[in-house]
């Protein structure tokens, strides 16, 4: 029969702590570059922080500048009509109409609009001419002119 080897306690121990060493040495060294559950858990606290303070910030500045692109459409489409009534007050001197009849001119670009003017000039027959004072007499007002003009009429001084 084989012979059966006993071990005293101490040597049990011995044995057995030996084994261990040996088994985490070879665990360390093959979860060397690992974190610890604990360190991933922290890790894992902090980042939620942070996605929480980036959200919070990103929420704060869409709210600042929620109605920004509305501005902006607003600002260019303001722009956009100051530079076609530029543009038509421009045509409609060049053309000869009054200042009147640029309410009348339409279109976006200026070859458009210088046909519409052309248009309405043609169908106006004729160019402005706007009416000269006269420096001799002082202004006066419409109601007074007109009653001058009424005694002048009457008088026959035409």
């Amino acid at each position: 029969m084989s012979e059966e080897k006993k071990f005293s306690q101490e040597e049990l121990d011995a044995i057995v702590k030996e084994r261990l060493e040996r088994a985490e040495k070879k665990f360390a060294e093959k979860y060397a570059g690992y974190k610890s559950t604990e360190e991933v858990d922290k890790l894992k606290a902090d980042f939620e922080k942070q996605i929480s303070d980036l959200s919070n910030s990103i929420s704060a500045e869409k709210e600042k500048y929620a109605d920004f692109d509305k501005q902006l459409a607003e600002r260019d489409s303001k722009l956009k009509a100051y530079e076609t009534s530029s543009i038509k007050t421009k045509v409609a001197h060049e053309v000869g109409l009054g200042f009147d009849a640029i309410g009348y001119l339409q279109g976006e670009t200026e070859e458009e609009i210088k046909a519409s003017a052309e248009g309405l000039k043609s169908l106006m027959g004729g160019s402005f001419v706007p009416p000269l004072a006269n420096p001799e007499q002082p202004p006066e007002s419409s109601t007074e002119g007109a009653m001058k003009e009424l005694l002048r009429n009457m008088k026959g001084e035409n």
